[in-house]
């Protein structure tokens, strides 16, 4: 799977979770993640790794934003 492929089944699963966020915000939360990770010795665990990062990610600014 390439990382574009990641990326975006990474952003669909979290559409699921996060219904009311608009997906470029979902987008961007799980291309910076995926940005720290990728240089990492991690390949193998790069999907769930990013998606974890951008769940903490919305959560945190969601809060921020109430």
């Amino acid at each position: 799977m390439d990382d574009e492929e990641t990326l975006r089944q990474v952003v669909d699963r979290l559409a699921e979770k996060f219904p009311d966020l608009p997906r470029p915000e979902l987008e961007a939360a799980a291309r910076t993640e995926f940005d720290a990770l990728v240089g990492r010795p991690v390949r193998d665990y790069l999907s769930i790794l990013t998606e974890r990062a951008a769940k903490k990610r919305l959560k945190r600014e969601s809060k921020v934003g109430s």
